[in-house]
This record gives structure tokens, sequence and C-alpha cells, in this order.
């Protein structure tokens, strides 16, 4: 147990100290386009009990296409450990929907990490930073990532991040390790692949 807590002590000491809102050195009068333009939702459903549906809970908040837009909204964002409850963040790729039905999403599935609340803290604000930074950077082979979400729960938080494919394969399994090695992941931190689809359920595998 012991050894467990001082992973999120050295993860929280060793890279809150390097986080800075905006990446210095960058030139603010230039924008930096992006590869792909990509698109921030949130939803609560408890906060709005008159939804007919999923769908309806989903707001689209921006979409950003250059760098200096990315850190222009998300900085205006509310910090994930600071969000209600039910709540969640999606960043998602311009023209796809955090949906299953989406047809770039139909055939794929998700990496799935959870972070026990009261471990992880405020730190929980850095392993989302690094995972959105990973998908506006295009850090992830063959174009597969579709979009990541943040889940905000009572106990834990939970990241995710949405892929086209949901095949076993050695690209799929790098996609897990490259996210292990850009979050920084604790080593007891578990990370399963969880398919869209319930009937390729028996699919799923944990890296």
């Amino acid at each position: 147990m012991a050894q467990i807590d001082n992973e999120w002590h050295n993860i929280t000491q060793d890279n809150h100290k390097s986080i800075v809102p905006v990446p210095e050195g960058l030139d603010l009068t230039v924008t930096h386009p992006l590869q792909n333009a990509w698109t921030f939702y949130y939803d609560n459903p408890v906060l709005n009990n008159n939804a007919q549906s999923w769908a309806e809970n989903l707001k689209e908040l921006v979409t950003v296409d250059t760098v200096e837009d990315f850190w222009g909204a998300f900085n205006n964002l509310t910090k994930v450990d600071q969000l209600e409850p039910s709540s969640n963040y999606h960043l998602f790729k311009k023209g796809i929907r955090p949906e299953w039905e989406d047809p770039a999403n139909a055939n794929g599935g998700k990496f799935v990490i959870q972070f026990p609340r009261a471990r992880s803290g405020n730190t929980i604000n850095l392993f989302w930073l690094n995972m959105v930074l990973a998908v506006i950077g295009e850090q992830f082979v063959n174009d597969e990532a579709c979009g990541t979400v943040i889940a905000i729960r009572r106990n834990y938080f939970r990241i995710a991040l949405w892929t086209k494919s949901s095949q076993r394969n050695e690209s799929l399994e790098s996609i897990g390790h490259n996210i292990r090695e850009l979050l920084n992941l604790p080593m007891h931190l578990t990370m399963d692949f969880i398919p869209h689809e319930s009937a390729q359920i028996h699919e799923k595998f944990t890296l």
C-alpha cells in the first residue's frame, strides 16, 4: 500500500510543477493548425431530467482547429475535479458524435482507465490534459482515435479513448501501451479495452 501511495505522490509532485497554462515559447500572434479539428462536448443527465434521450443532454461546447484555439478553450473549461458527479467531458474529431451509433464508432471500442477519486485528487486534471494533448497531437497509430471521454463519478474518475476498430491486434495493443506511457500511469492501474458492441464483449482484454 505504501508503494502505491508513493506512486500517486510522485506523479503529483513531479508533474504538477511543470504544468503551464500555455506552452512556453508559443507565439500567440501566429496560428498553428491542428491536423484535424476537434469538438468539446459536455453532459450531465442528472441536471436535465426533462431530456427524452441521452443525446438531448449532450451539449456541444466548442470546436478547435488550431493550437491557440485549443488552449483558449481548454483553459476556460471547469477543471475536471471541480465538476459535479455524473458529469462527462467528451473531445471528438469534428464530424464524429460521441455515440456508439456514429458510423466512425460503430465497429470500435474503448480503452478505459478508472482512477479512485480519494487517491487521484486534482492529479486527475493532469491525466485528462495529457490524454487530450495526445489525441489532438495525433499520437495514436493509423488514425485510430475517434475521441476521448472523462466521466466524473462520486467515487472515481474514468478516462476512455474511443477507437475505430475493436479487433485485438498489434496495432491496437500499441495504442494501449502508448496511453500508459503518455499519461504516465501508475503501474497498479489496469486498463481495459471494451468493444462497443455487446456481442463482442468476449473480446475485452486488459493491459
